[in-house]
């Protein structure tokens, strides 16, 4: 018979080595198996894990964000984590960076940008607080995940969104995707007015508004679809807002000027909740 005063040293080391386990799971997979999907195609509940496994031959898996919402950037995190744990190659695309900070988000990943220098980056480049983001960044670096940044520089979407399309300049033009016009015809600008409803403005401006999210559109897709024609066999998810990741916005410039194949991932949020959205939206959305 085992003396009380071995015993307790045993259930104590064995509730450490129980700790020491808990504490040591990727931050991405606590919440996997408590999240409930909405598979848009048939309005069905299912798993998380059942998701992962519908889209595990996808290209690029798009996942909407409200900027200022960390549960979004948990979900974020949780794809990115279930992606990695299953050994699928994988890159994160950014709205959050420009394409010009591609050497420095390579740096990052390689461990040659500490931390310090990599966050002044980061508020170079959004304004968002940087605790949303961290846990996404830092996994991808301890993991080798590399980092894209899809964003052009923010002068000129702002610019257009002021002034419109045509205002921008030779050299402005020179820094957007060959070949665009950022024509807006009248469905865009319904897509445009749904997926940004707190956005009033007069016609004149709320033209020029639409032109801005399509050369945002257009310059991340432009952006993805040359990473993939000289890296095949991979996955990116992308992590943009949720205006961008609806398949009218820049997952549809994908379509028309690729053959990668796409999902769209939303989360619930009040401006779209699960009865309002439409396969012409999303494959999944992630319930509350």
């Amino acid at each position: 018979m085992q003396n009380s005063w071995t015993a307790v040293p045993l259930f104590l080391m064995r509730l450490g080595l129980a700790l020491f386990f808990l504490l040591s799971l990727p931050r991405g997979g606590e919440c996997h198996a408590e999240r409930s999907v909405l598979r848009v195609s048939d309005r069905k509940i299912i798993s998380f894990s059942r998701m992962m496994d519908e889209i595990k031959g996808t290209q690029v898996v798009v996942i909407g964000e409200n900027h200022d919402n960390p549960e979004h950037h948990q979900l974020q995190l949780d794809v990115i984590d279930a992606f990695h744990q299953a050994d699928r190659p994988l890159v994160i695309g950014l709205e959050m960076f420009n394409a010009d900070n591609q050497r420095q988000l390579d740096r990052w990943i390689a461990g040659k940008l500490d931390k310090p220098s990599f966050i002044r980056l980061y508020y170079d480049n959004w304004r968002m607080p940087w605790s949303l983001y961290s846990e996404i960044f830092l996994y991808a670096r301890d993991h080798g995940i590399p980092l894209l940044g899809l964003n052009i520089e923010q002068g000129i979407p702002q610019k257009v969104a002021r002034r419109g399309f045509g205002s921008l300049t030779r050299k402005e033009l020179k820094k957007v995707p060959s070949g665009i016009t950022c024509d807006v015809d009248a469905a865009y600008m319904a897509f445009i007015r749904r997926a940004y409803t707190t956005h009033t403005r007069d016609e004149k401006s709320f033209v020029h508004f639409c032109e801005a999210q399509k050369l945002w559109n257009v310059a991340m897709a432009s952006r993805i679809i040359g990473y993939f024609e000289k890296h095949v066999g991979q996955t990116m998810v992308v992590l943009t807002g949720t205006g961008h990741a609806l398949k009218r916005g820049m997952p549809a410039e994908i379509g028309q000027s690729s053959h990668l194949t796409y999902k769209v991932i939303l989360p619930e949020f009040p401006e779209m909740a699960r009865k309002d959205v439409t396969v012409n939206d999303a494959d999944y959305m992630i319930l509350e």
